[in-house]
């Protein structure tokens, strides 16, 4: 699994991802794209983007992009906040398909 975090989630939350290619947008350069752009982009790269940002689903065509989109709803975008909902982060990367969202909350 190819896993892309978004520049607003912590670069730190990589180490925590048990997967052998996962980057940041800021790895890539990616950290100043639009949402549309970024998708465009990371769908050549990765599988899945990972983000808190909760409006890509309403301003994009998802079912367009050949990339998976994981929506973290956390209280913010701490280390310490994101952790707990690991289980649900792993569990929701697992299943989301290229074109669609899926959420890992609470």
């Amino acid at each position: 699994m190819r896993v892309l975090i978004d520049a607003c989630l912590p670069v730190q939350l990589r180490r925590h991802l048990p997967f052998a290619h996962v980057r940041t947008a800021r790895d890539m350069g990616w950290q100043a794209k639009s949402n549309g752009e970024l998708l465009s982009v990371a769908e050549r790269h990765f599988d899945v983007l990972l983000t808190m940002d909760k409006s890509i689903p309403s301003q994009q065509f998802l079912a367009r992009f050949a990339i998976g989109l994981v929506i973290v709803r956390a209280r913010s975008n701490r280390l310490p906040d994101l952790l707990p909902l690991l289980p649900k982060i792993l569990a929701a990367i697992s299943v989301v398909e290229k074109g669609h969202a899926t959420v890992a909350a609470p």
